[in-house]
């Protein structure tokens, strides 16, 4: 195919080109002779039902440093000059991501959002998880803090962290011995006008938190991170270490139990996350970690994806 891919992302010039998925997505485009274009969320418009976006012609080298050239600004109608967009700009999901899915709306799928954004838009990732309370641990969410201190009485060791949040940002750990969770409630109901989360602490993390990437609904690869000694978080961009790993069959139980929920509702492009038997997160907005896999075991999440694009166009 001949495609003309818009990617709607953060600023180009500051990604990492050896770790970042976007770029991996873009690099697969340009080799397979797709035209791509660039644009960030905030150039992004509707009037009278026309989406449009102050785009630039873009080109992509694996070259640290000099990574892109843009071409010249143009205003591109969404609807009739490009085939695909990808919605890649990074959470937190917040009003300002919610507004940018119902733009894409007007557009899709006469040309194909990835993920769907109505999708998208009911989709965060933490309550997600909710529809599959099998798969999940013990999972509190609330602003309720008589709720949260019978939870901790219950289960002893918790997480608490923002229901909206990403990346690790104000994740907390409170021990059964930890005098803290009253104020740190309090902490919570004062910043976020949402409820936050409150979950059973997993002690399998300090094995790792695995990262399964799905395409259509399929698992196609895996990563393991695992936290720095003293670290509840193992995220990689605060210490956490991707190591090769191999799917168990709990963890392809869970892919094959969400699978088709992710496919019937146009979420092509999925990571979820697995703590010991269970599933912690499953992340539509825009999941990363596919160069890691390369790298480890050789899978080509990108050209995987684009293959299930061309097959939905």
């Amino acid at each position: 195919m001949s495609l003309k891919v818009a990617l709607q992302m953060d600023p180009i010039e500051s990604v990492d080109i050896n770790g970042d998925s976007t770029f991996a997505l873009g690099l697969e485009a340009e080799n397979r002779g797709y035209k791509l274009y660039h644009y960030d969320v905030n150039d992004l418009s509707l009037q009278d039902g026309r989406v449009t976006a102050h785009a630039r012609a873009l080109t992509l080298r694996r070259e640290l440093g000099n990574h892109f050239s843009y071409g010249a600004e143009d205003k591109i109608d969404l609807a009739e000059d490009v085939d695909v967009i990808l919605m890649r700009q990074d959470p937190p999901f917040h009003m300002g991501y919610i507004t940018a899915t119902h733009i894409l709306e007007h557009v899709h799928p006469k040309t194909l959002v990835v993920n769907d954004p109505a999708a998208v838009r009911n989709a965060p990732e933490k309550i997600f998880l909710t529809r599959f309370p099998d798969l999940m641990p013990p999972t509190l969410i609330t602003s309720n803090r008589r709720d949260v201190i019978a939870f901790r009485a219950e289960h002893k060791d918790i997480i608490v962290k923002p229901l909206y949040g990403n990346g690790g940002a104000g994740v907390f750990r409170i021990r059964p011995d930890d005098q803290n969770l009253s104020s740190l409630i309090e902490i919570f109901q004062q910043f976020y006008p949402e409820p936050f989360i409150v979950q059973q602490y997993l002690s399998d993390v300090t094995k790792g938190d695995k990262r399964i990437i799905l395409v259509d609904g399929e698992a196609v690869g895996a990563i393991n991170r695992v936290p720095q000694a003293g670290e509840v978080r193992s995220n990689m961009h605060v210490g956490g270490e991707a190591k090769k790993t191999e799917l168990t069959d709990r963890e392809r139980q869970i892919c094959d139990e969400i699978g088709p929920t992710l496919r019937e509702q146009g979420l092509l492009f999925v990571g979820i996350d697995v703590i010991g038997d269970y599933l912690t997160e499953i992340n539509v907005t825009s999941p990363t970690g596919i160069q890691e896999i390369q790298h480890f075991d050789g899978t080509d999440i990108s050209a995987l994806l684009w293959d299930a694009i061309e097959k939905r166009l």
